[in-house]
Parts: structure tokens; C-alpha cells; sequence
């Protein structure tokens, strides 16, 4: 019988392999998470105020996260 010689990806190869991917896979996702963010707002609207010190959010933060005396 002959034996097979065994295929095996050592451990450089694999985290080579896992950076190429990860690489791939951030460049292609870039550009769709842009163009989805870039048209919802115009200037105006990015220029406002959004932080209410007086919501009930806000209060709430506050509430819950006070330190206690």
C-alpha cells in the first residue's frame, strides 16, 4: 500500500491566509457603508444640536450611573 503524503497548512500559512482574507474583506465593505451614510443627512442637519441635557434619556444616564455618596 502506499500512504498519501499529508496536506497540511502550518500555522504561518494559515494567519497569512486569515490577514489576506480579513484585508479582502474590509476593502470590499468600505465603500458600501459610505454611500449608505452619505445620503441621509444634508448639511444643515449634520450641523444641528443633538445632545439634550434635559431628555429623559440623558436623565436617565445620569440617574443610573451616579456614584453613591
Amino acid at each position: 500500500m502506499k500512504s498519501e503524503p499529508k496536506t497540511t497548512l502550518g500555522r504561518r500559512d494559515f494567519l497569512r491566509a486569515l490577514g489576506a482574507g480579513a484585508g479582502v474583506a474590509a476593502a470590499t465593505a468600505a465603500p458600501l457603508a459610505t454611500q449608505a451614510v452619505a445620503d441621509t443627512e444634508n448639511n444643515d442637519e449634520k450641523r444641528k444640536a443633538r445632545y439634550k441635557a434635559d431628555s429623559a434619556n440623558v436623565q436617565a444616564f445620569y440617574r443610573v450611573n451616579r456614584y453613591p455618596s
